[in-house]
């Protein structure tokens, strides 16, 4: 193993979407994340005969009987060595478990405990059911997203998973570890995707303080709404993204686009940035993606080719960053961010429910003759 978080060990309660990928996170930091699996998905395999959940990179699998007291008491064993406990259940799955918090912080004081939930641990709708498009959608981070005259566009599950979730919840796992190395005491951290999508539009609201944003979608400086802001088809049916916001920058745009800048309104003429828009989309339409490529690339014009995820991983720029790896014969992004000297790496592919089952729990203390009553007993698989 390398990376910053080596030696430190994670017990990871099996979920989906932002609990897993916080893990993600953490093993590809380095940490020593041991996944806990239920024991019906035990063996469970892909198409391709092995386990596609890019997510679950990184880490073991043990797969334990959460219903069986015998498995309980196996996953508090667990936390006895543990630093951290992930789970992504909804409010008070894990007490009735038996693997809440009180009891996980009594077998263990320094543990920090991380929960995923959408809605939170507290308050009137921490108990309903709700996806990203929910927990964003009453943060205020939907509504803006969208072109002048239609509905909001969910920008996938990237804000309110990944963004507001998952990375709020890996974020909040890193600073909990590191003051529990200065205090010596464990805590809860409480990450909700409301809450973690609502700090993501801190930006756009101080926008607003200053009367530089407004509620009308898709008529602000970052919502297409500004012709130098926005997203153009090229002639082959590809795209372009534009952003060149500052002057500077944007001089250098139409200069390079062969756009006559006496036929431009001022940049910041906000009642004209439709017709701007309308000169601009006809010149994109005028060549190809790549022809743009060749004009743009490498100066301060600030464009970009719009790449399907298929074409991103080719592109020479994140070839010659090494943003995307290949592991297990799948090409996926590379951990991030780098480190100078302890640098994260993918240790191994996704596992199979169950796939370290005696090797994880050896690792973690546990003796052959535990490790065989617990099978007799259906604990574990």
């Amino acid at each position: 193993m390398s990376g910053p978080l080596k030696g430190v060990r994670i017990v990871e309660i099996a979920g989906i979407g932002p609990g897993p990928f916080a893990a993600m996170m953490l093993a590809d930091a380095g940490a020593d994340v041991v996944r806990v699996d239920r024991v019906a998905a035990a063996g469970a395999k892909g198409s391709k005969g092995l386990s596609l959940d890019l997510m679950n990179r990184g880490r073991r699998s043990v797969a334990v009987d959460l219903k069986n007291p015998a498995g309980v008491e196996a996953v508090l064993q667990l936390v006895e060595h543990a630093d951290a406990l992930i789970e992504g259940f909804r409010p008070g799955v894990a007490e009735r478990l038996g693997i809440g918090p009180e009891v996980c912080l009594e077998r263990n004081p320094r543990l920090v405990y991380g929960r995923m939930t959408g809605w939170g641990q507290h308050g009137p709708l921490s108990h309903s059911a709700g996806h990203d498009i929910d927990y964003i959608a009453l943060a205020g981070a939907l509504h803006p997203i969208g072109r002048a005259g239609q509905a909001p566009v969910p920008p996938l599950n990237l804000v309110g998973d990944f963004g507001g979730g998952g990375l709020l919840l890996a974020y909040g796992m890193a600073c909990a570890l590191l003051e529990t190395s200065r205090s010596g005491q464990g805590q809860v951290v409480d990450a909700a995707m409301v809450d973690g999508a609502a700090v993501l539009t801190t930006f756009i609201h101080g926008l607003r303080a200053m009367g530089m944003w407004t509620d009308e979608r898709g008529k602000n400086l970052l919502d297409t709404g500004a012709h130098f802001y926005d997203v153009y088809e090229t002639s082959d049916g590809h795209h372009i993204a534009v952003g060149a916001i500052e002057p500077q920058f944007y001089a250098e745009l139409i200069r390079l686009s062969g756009v006559d800048p006496e036929s431009l309104p001022a940049q910041m003429d906000r009642t004209r940035w439709d017709e701007a828009r309308e000169i601009l989309a006809k010149v994109f339409r005028s060549k190809t993606r790549s022809q743009w490529c060749q004009i743009f690339e490498g100066t301060d014009a600030c464009v970009a080719p719009v790449l399907s995820l298929s074409e991103a991983p080719e592109h020479p720029h994140n070839r010659a960053r090494g943003s995307f790896v290949e592991v297990g014969g799948v090409t996926q992004p590379a951990p991030a961010p780098r480190f100078s000297r302890t640098p994260g790496e993918i240790l191994r592919p996704p596992p199979v429910p169950g796939e370290h089952t005696d090797e994880a729990l050896s690792d973690w203390g546990f003796k052959p003759e535990e490790l065989d009553q617990l099978r007799r007993s259906g604990a574990i698989v």
